[in-house]
């Protein structure tokens, strides 16, 4: 007899609490001394689509297109191609010859620029990088809105001398996150003020797991980069000093626990 106390179906019953609370690999079960085939399957296909995401070019063209009517520029950072970008990181915040000069030849003088870079999810800003800026855009009534720039081989410092060069007095980079074996094409986006190179991390903000496999969606992520920037603006500083005071945030779009 055994002095487990837990029945089978009350066991049963936890471990399908714990797997609808995360999307963890929890009590994948076994065959013998191995994983089912089909947990084992299911794992490498996730980590081929991580890979993907961040070997994958991005189409600006394409992205272009569904950011219409907005006017674009599309410009490349200093790393000249995907290997050299993984492998020098210095090289994705900085831009490539000839860019800076390119960005300075429009109008200037912009509340905000926006800027969608590759960054290590070529994957996630292919398929959700337009339809977050067309949300950010409705949220943004009343600012001056530069070109919307598209980077490639960026790093979310090339934001920066974007920004610079646009004469903005904030930059907001959306960016796509580096990819895991749960969500591989998630967005980031990071709200500088007085974007220009040299910035620190830590006078960023983050919005972070945009994506529509259990995390922010685009229109939450727009409401809540519209009300940071607002005050950034109204303020004059971004980063660990700027924070949401908004009486309610927006809750992920994920499932209940059951009861």
């Amino acid at each position: 007899m055994s002095d487990d106390p837990v029945t089978p179906s009350a066991r049963a019953a936890l471990w399908d609490r714990l797997r609808a609370a995360s999307p963890a690999r929890l009590a994948l079960g076994r065959v013998g001394h191995a994983p089912p085939l089909g947990a084992v399957l299911a794992f490498q296909l996730d980590h081929a689509r991580a890979r993907d995401a961040v070997h994958a070019p991005l189409d600006s063209g394409a992205l272009a297109d569904e950011l219409a009517p907005m006017p674009t520029i599309v410009v490349t950072s200093a790393a000249g191609d995907r290997a050299t970008y993984l492998r020098r990181p210095d090289l994705g915040r900085a831009l490539a010859a000839g860019c800076a000069e390119q960005l300075a030849c429009g109008q200037g003088g912009y509340d905000v620029a926006i800027v969608i870079g590759d960054g290590l999810s070529a994957t996630g800003v292919q398929n959700g990088a337009a339809r977050l800026v067309h949300a950010l855009i409705g949220e943004l009534q009343g600012l001056t809105v530069a070109p919307i720039v598209i980077a490639t081989g960026a790093r979310v410092a090339l934001g920066d001398p974007i920004g610079e060069a646009l004469r903005a007095r904030a930059t907001v980079m959306v960016i796509g996150e580096r990819p895991g074996l749960t969500v591989a094409d998630s967005l980031g986006i990071y709200l500088t003020f007085s974007p220009r190179s040299g910035r620190a991390d830590s006078e960023r903000n983050c919005i972070s797991n945009i994506h529509a496999n259990g995390g922010l969606s685009a229109q939450h992520a727009a409401s809540l980069l519209a009300r940071l920037l607002r005050e950034a603006l109204r303020r004059g500083l971004s980063g660990v000093d700027l924070k949401d005071d908004a009486d309610v945030l927006p809750a992920p779009d994920t499932k209940r626990i059951p009861e």
